[in-house]
């Protein structure tokens, strides 16, 4: 398993004491791999700018930056023609989309979607929470029927909240039945699974860098190049234009690159942050896909019996204990606040969850079943605990001892 930077980190503790940092909190942002870290590194001393210089030193910048689409390009299965953006994150790369959409596009979304799918389309409809994965396909289906005009089915492959992976070859399948579209948010997918875009016949994919063990403000949209090349240009301004027209002249037109990549990349883009991404994708890879997987399920079959095995820990789950997930798990705790549960893990313990609910308040709320989430302050929200490269078995135990403890208190 290529090894993560921070693995040695220790941080204080009531009391004072130094231990070591059990990092559960992948899901919001994964460590730096260090293969990304070198990667990175190697790349420093000759940067320059991009497809502008003839010097050595940008055509070397440059041969990276198209590499690095290259990569990512193989590393999610697209096809030959799809076009590879890089952004600053998923809710960029959906953002982007969201203006290249044609005119009076309908969107169909689930109410369990991270608002990055949630909101920024002009035109949706919102489906509620599918009581099982079945289910999710059949009300994608009779809503993409009721739909005319170009239309956007929108979903993840693996919940931030649960971890639970969706049935997206399923709902692509229905959503080309009806003549729509599908993007798929692979951003809590890809540090975990592979991903083959071209197999599942996805037509968008959407992931951020800094889930991928590449945090360098990078993050990719891959797909279809029709609707990118036709719609408005992202960033208006350097790189996406092939001519601006003079002042004083009698047309003043300005020619935008038809090619999506120019014409949406406009300005000078993070070139540190492709090649980071690129060098995760090369090194997950070279790991190979069933190692990551198998020591993955291992560890979160360990947390989740941990869990499972301390009265007052509820996990919170759309499908059951049973259906396939990433390593993600949500839970509430009988007597505490969210918030009061993560302070009193990283303070007392030294361990790093994430406390809220996750930029995905519908799903969380309906979860909780109520909306306040039962919590007397009212926040509705959960802790969340997620493992990647990096995690061990102590840090699992760790904090499930952590866990037992808090719940003898009250």
């Amino acid at each position: 398993m290529p090894a993560v930077l921070g693995a040695d980190l220790e941080v204080p503790v009531k009391g004072g004491k130094l231990v070591g940092y059990a990092n559960l909190d992948y899901a919001a942002s994964a460590p730096c791999l260090e293969p990304v870290s070198a990667a990175v590194t190697a790349a420093l001393p000759a940067y320059s700018s991009v497809h502008r210089g003839a010097g050595y030193a940008s055509q070397l910048t440059t041969a990276r930056y198209e590499q690095a689409r290259h990569t990512v390009r193989a590393f999610v299965g697209a096809r030959p023609d799809d076009a590879v953006i890089f952004t600053r994150n998923t809710t960029d790369a959906t953002n982007l989309l969201a203006g290249c959409l044609p005119a009076d596009t309908t969107v169909v979304v689930f109410d369990t979607e991270h608002h990055a799918s949630l909101l920024p389309w002009a035109r949706s409809v919102r489906l509620a929470p599918p009581p099982f994965p079945g289910e999710a396909v059949r009300i994608a289906d009779e809503a993409l029927a009721g739909i005319d005009g170009p239309k956007l089915l929108v979903v993840t492959a693996a919940s931030n909240v649960t971890g639970e992976l969706w049935p997206i070859a399923a709902l692509a399948h229905i959503a080309h039945r009806h003549g729509a579209r599908i993007l798929v948010d692979a951003a809590q997918l890809v540090p975990h699974r592979r991903l083959n875009l071209t197999a599942l016949d996805l037509d968008y994919v959407a992931f951020s860098g800094h889930k991928l063990y590449a945090p360098f403000g990078a993050g990719v949209l891959v797909g279809r190049r029709d609707w990118l090349s036709d719609g408005e240009p992202y960033l208006k301004g350097g790189g996406a234009v092939r001519s601006v027209g003079a002042a004083d002249a009698a047309d003043q037109g300005t020619d935008w690159h038809d090619d999506p990549e120019p014409r949406h990349e406009a300005g000078t883009p993070n070139v540190l942050g492709a090649i980071a991404i690129a060098a995760a994708c090369d090194a997950l890879s070279a790991t190979g896909w069933t190692a990551v997987e198998r020591e993955e399920e291992r560890l979160i079959t360990r947390l989740r019996a941990g869990l499972a095995a301390i009265d007052g820990v509820r996990e919170l789950s759309l499908w059951g204990p049973d259906h396939p997930r990433v390593g993600i798990v949500s839970f509430v705790v009988d007597g505490y606040a969210a918030r009061e549960v993560a302070e009193a893990l990283s303070g007392e313990y030294g361990i790093g969850v994430r406390d809220g609910k996750f930029c995905a308040h519908p799903f969380v709320r309906h979860l909780l079943g109520t909306a306040d989430g039962g919590c007397e302050d009212g926040t509705a929200s959960a802790v969340r605990a997620s493992i990647g490269l990096g995690t061990t078995e102590e840090h699992v135990d760790r904090l499930v001892e952590a866990l037992r403890d808090l719940t003898t208190r009250r």
